[in-house]
């Protein structure tokens, strides 16, 4: 099982890698001031705020699941004590 994950995940990951060589931007190759070249800045509040909303749901989704197994648990465990209760009671 861990071999098929790991012969799945190599690759994937050679994949980004080279991808991203790809799209590196040139070396420079002489001084630039800061003035002339554009400025390309991304908006930081909406990039962190998606990253909190993912989190948030990551957890939230985590917390479910785990609610719905635990109430699988207790409903198996309340059966194992009634079969119990009945074997009791019968001998």
């Amino acid at each position: 099982m861990r071999g098929r994950l790991l012969a799945r995940i190599i690759p994937a990951v050679i994949a980004l890698g080279s991808s991203a060589v790809l799209w590196a931007q040139e070396a420079q190759k002489e001084f630039v001031p800061a003035d002339t070249v554009a400025k390309q800045e991304l908006p930081s509040g909406p990039l962190v705020y998606t990253a909190y909303a993912f989190v948030w749901a990551a957890v939230l989704v985590y917390v479910f699941v785990l609610w719905r197994r635990i109430g699988r648990v207790e409903g198996e465990l309340s059966d194992v004590r009634r079969k119990l209760e009945v074997r009791s009671q019968k001998s």
